[in-house]
């Protein structure tokens, strides 16, 4: 007996040695494939532009648990800070611009905003009071809508900026665009760092999405991609448990593109959140590679980005829109809902709705368009 023991025991410790090589080759995979940015917000210089030289000018808002950088290109780093830092970024698309692509500026390549995104102005607010007051100036002139992104793991804040640029560029969104930045370590390595920066992130992320709703907002969509959709889940429902999970009536559509949440936790989310008013959007992938190894590391469990299984999700109060056959431009599949042309500008459509807000199957028919 004790030998079928030794011998049960080591086949285990020969499946634990397999799966981690296997992790450990999948994430060098990854961090091969992802290249090497430069990881710069502002390149050498500020570069001055005349509104003839580009396709687009698109003030970006930020929150951000990140330290400020020792770096001043790069603004913010991926520590953790213990409060939260406000900024705004001004970055130009060049008129070369693909729609679902961002168009960056690479390492010894000189600053041109005629070809790349780039930074035209960035500011610093050193108070909370005086960052609202821009914030609130800029969302008076564009009608009263806001959208906010949390963008997910391996994510430098020039990358964040960028990607949050470019789906606002690409959708057409008319409103005040707000970066949520939680301290991403940006390394395929960092990914239990992340999670736990992650975790730290969650009362920020409450802090801003009240700091919005007492602002001059009448509507406040959140868009939220891969682990940030982690952090998004859990704020909700800490809403939900202070009684105000809609935000005075203010919250309006609630994207969860490719989420990088265990099934389990994000059903006992959603029960804790309650069924809402509005479905939560829910944009998966079955051929999603980057969920496939957080799987992996999550001990073979599935995530919510990729189940196969997510019809019964419906009855939570999500409407899923199954992005399988659409093409993506990242070979890992995991950001569709932005690379993907006809996709971004169908979302876009949607969050353009003003306050009539559409039934569940006419925003699964008008999404849906881009999945044939």
């Amino acid at each position: 007996m004790a030998n079928h023991g030794q011998s049960g025991h080591a086949g285990e410790s020969v499946d634990v040695h397999l799966k981690t090589i296997l992790i450990i080759a999948l994430a060098l995979l990854m961090a091969g494939c992802a290249g090497h940015q430069t990881q710069e917000i502002l390149g050498s210089v500020v570069v001055p532009t005349q509104a003839t030289e580009i396709a687009g000018n698109h003030s970006i808002f930020i929150t951000t648990t990140r330290k400020r950088s020792d770096d001043p290109n790069k603004v913010f780093d991926g520590e953790r800070s213990a409060t939260l830092n406000y900024a705004r970024v001004n970055v130009t698309v060049p008129p070369v611009h693909q729609t679902g692509q961002i168009e960056r500026r690479s390492r010894g390549k000189s600053n041109d905003p005629t070809k790349y995104f780039m930074a035209s102005e960035v500011v610093g607010y050193d108070t909370q009071p005086k960052f609202a007051s821009a914030l609130n100036a800029d969302i008076d002139a564009r009608g009263g809508r806001v959208m906010v992104f949390v963008h997910g793991y391996n994510t430098g804040f020039d990358d964040a900026v960028y990607r949050l640029t470019q789906i606002v560029h690409d959708s057409g969104y008319p409103g005040t665009p707000v970066l949520f930045s939680w301290a991403s370590g940006a390394k395929t390595t960092d990914y239990v760092y992340d999670k736990e920066s992650a975790a730290a992130a969650r009362d920020q992320l409450e802090v801003t999405l009240r700091m919005l709703a007492q602002s001059g907002a009448r509507r406040i969509d959140i868009v939220a991609h891969s682990m940030g959709t982690w952090v998004t889940m859990e704020t909700l429902r800490q809403l939900a448990i202070t009684g105000d999970r809609d935000l005075s009536g203010k919250l309006g559509d609630v994207v969860l593109a490719s989420p990088d949440i265990d099934v389990d936790v994000f059903k006992s989310q959603m029960r804790r959140y309650g069924k809402p008013d509005k479905p939560f959007i829910l944009l998966l992938s079955d051929d999603d590679r980057a969920l496939r190894l957080s799987g992996l590391i999550a001990g073979s469990r599935p995530r919510v980005g990729d189940y196969r299984d997510a019809a019964d999700l419906a009855s939570y109060g999500v409407t899923v829109v199954d992005l399988s056959k659409v093409k993506g431009s990242d070979s890992f599949n995991h950001t569709k809902f932005a690379d993907n042309p006809e996709l971004v500008k169908m979302i876009g459509q949607r969050l353009r709705e003003d306050d009539g807000f559409a039934s569940d199957r006419d925003v699964t028919d008008r999404i849906g368009q881009a999945t044939q």
